[in-house]
């Protein structure tokens, strides 16, 4: 028999510190509905508002066959401290949600985007699970998300400040990097390969042994790392004593940094130690120097953002070497392509070392965040990578489009941001405008990206809006109004980017070429000292991984202009040509 679409779920309130049976028949359900909600498979949410703020709340998640039983287990439960504290609140309640299509397998896959939902709700502070279990295929797991939606739109409209709407949620910096997103395939593969060589590496006492993870933008890195992060913190396979063991996720993006604190801080994540979960590289680092001791386990994202040569508060040489010198493994997740200024470049030498001696190397190779056909993925590769633009081939699932101006730009990608369900849209730019972090210019009030007549201030100038300010940079409301560059961007997706191509990206004789002349990122384009004393320059490199940064923020579209008038009309060719592509394919 078909499975029906017009289900809804059933979805009762109640008081948690003193549940029972009974709170559920005082509701005066139907024979049915009561069954389902007592009888069968059940999902639940233990929220309190916590006491010292208001609309802050504290959640637990849970499925059951028998929520009866489940509820008592959790009300006499002594050893856990969350179940303790929501016992003994007298603001603790409870929703029990019911679907006529529950079974064990659709009861834990919508425990688990419950969970990734709530972790990205403003107002929940901690939620407390032992961890989240996505399954694969099931009899009904076509209609999960439907169910789901379904469910989280009448949570929705129980308490709009704890449920926020699904393109708030999904808009969020916490949710694109929750550890409980459903893993591909190939994401999974890769965690149980690299949690098989980290329990060996532990189990043989070996330290300084290197897991390499390499991927391409948009191939899934960052949710792989989150997910392995929680899965450790929750693993009883370690051979080391819970109470005892160390690990750490490093970060050196200061906007990463943000949200990974946010993530370990609302799931809980402690080190027993006392020592941060969550660091930059170089404050690890000098931390451990000063403990003699070695961390077991280190996970670095962006670890083609460490550093390989010293800087300012870092007095060391390699990042990299220094993190393996100081744990017993380092899972390190490494994309060439994106390393944007010269303190960041490898020696080719050390670059093959580090291949050579990592035990295990895993290449995630799926393009997970550009939900767009092949062609256009290619498309956008062959004009980083070749350095040529083809004829673009008119994309159903993807909105891509090349303007006559800056301003008609902007206009669009506001209008997008208006819109809620189209998600957060931005204003990106490659680094061709002056901009300092410290100090006003002095015609002006702001560090402006200028075009003619179109002039918008530079990333994090203008005042922070108070309700979004502990935020990512794109989630800010004031941004809309700003330029984000790579710097700012990088390791983050937008629902729409409009990216504007500045003079140092030119188009000559039928190639893209970079002149690092045009551009104003010093990091980029100044010296850089290699081992052997010589000095090297980068730019052109540099500026094509800046490029590739910008144009694969977009998940559901890019709209491009380009300053360089042959440039400007080369993309516009591309695309007059789509029809003429499209009457032949």
């Amino acid at each position: 028999m078909p499975l029906k679409d017009n289900i809804s779920p059933i979805i009762e309130k109640v008081s948690y510190n003193s549940f029972s049976e009974k709170a559920i028949k005082d509701k005066n359900l139907s024979g049915k509905d009561e069954q389902l909600l007592l009888d069968y498979p059940t999902v639940y949410i233990i929220d309190d508002e916590l006491s010292n703020k208001k609309h802050n709340y504290s959640v637990y998640v849970g499925e059951t066959s028998d929520i009866k039983r489940r509820t008592k287990q959790h009300l006499n439960d002594e050893t856990r401290e969350d179940f303790k504290k929501l016992k003994g609140s007298t603001t603790s309640e409870m929703y029990i949600i019911g679907h006529r299509y529950f079974n064990k397998s659709l009861t834990l896959d919508i425990e688990n985007k419950l969970l990734q939902y709530l972790l990205s709700s403003e107002s929940v502070k901690n939620v407390s699970n032992r961890r989240g279990n996505p399954q694969n295929d099931y009899y009904t797991s076509d209609m999960m998300d439907s169910i789901f939606s379904k469910v989280w739109r009448k949570l929705h409209s129980l308490n709009s400040v704890l449920f926020p709407l699904e393109s708030v949620i999904r808009d969020s910096a916490l949710f694109k990097a929750s550890p409980f997103h459903k893993l591909t395939k190939e994401q999974n593969n890769a965690k149980n390969e690299i949690i098989l060589h980290i329990l060996s590496i532990l189990s043989q006492n070996m330290d300084g042994e290197l897991i390499l993870v390499e991927g391409e933008a948009g191939s899934g890195k960052t949710v792989l790392m989150s997910s392995l992060l929680y899965e450790l913190f929750n693993s009883d396979e370690l051979p080391i004593d819970k109470d005892k063991v160390s690990v750490h996720l490093l970060v050196n993006h200061e906007q990463q940094l943000t949200v990974y604190q946010q993530l370990a801080k609302k799931l809980g994540l402690n080190n027993k130690n006392g020592v941060d979960v969550v660091m930059k590289p170089t404050s690890f680092i000098n931390l451990q120097s000063k403990t003699n001791s070695k961390a077991d386990i280190v996970i670095v994202d962006e670890a083609h953002l460490l550093l390989t040569q010293g800087k300012q508060s870092y007095r060391g040489k390699n990042h990299l070497k220094d993190l393996l010198a100081n744990a017993k493994v380092v899972v390190a997740v490494f994309d060439e392509n994106q390393i944007l200024t010269t303190e960041q470049i490898w020696e080719s030498d050390d670059l093959a070392e580090i291949r050579l001696d990592a035990q295990y190397i895993v290449s995630l190779r799926n393009q997970m965040r550009i939900n767009a056909q092949q062609s256009t993925i290619d498309w956008i590769r062959s004009l980083v990578d070749e350095q040529v633009i083809y004829p673009f081939r008119k994309d159903d699932k993807y909105d891509f489009r090349v303007f006559d101006s800056p301003q008609e730009m902007y206009d669009a990608i506001k209008e997008k941001d208006q819109h809620q369900e189209n998600g957060i849209s931005r204003m990106l730019a490659t680094y061709d405008w002056k901009f300092k972090q410290k100090g006003k210019p002095e015609d002006d009030k702001y560090w402006n990206v200028t075009i003619g007549d179109f002039s918008m201030p530079w990333n994090l100038q203008l005042p922070k809006d108070k309700a979004t300010k502990n935020l990512s940079w794109a989630e800010q409301k004031q941004t809309i109004a700003e330029v984000g560059s790579t710097y700012t961007i990088q390791g983050f997706d937008l629902n729409y980017a409009a990216v504007i191509i500045g003079p140092s990206v030119k188009y000559r004789d039928g190639k893209i070429i970079f002149d690092p002349s045009a551009s104003c990122n010093e990091k980029a384009i100044r010296n850089r000292t290699l081992s052997d004393g010589a000095k090297m320059k980068f730019g052109e490199t540099l500026l094509k991984n800046e490029l590739n940064v910008l144009l694969t923020r977009g998940v559901n579209g890019l709209y491009l202009f380009a300053v360089d008038e042959e440039l400007q009309k080369a993309l516009k060719e591309a695309m007059s040509k789509e029809k003429i592509l499209k009457e032949y394919f």
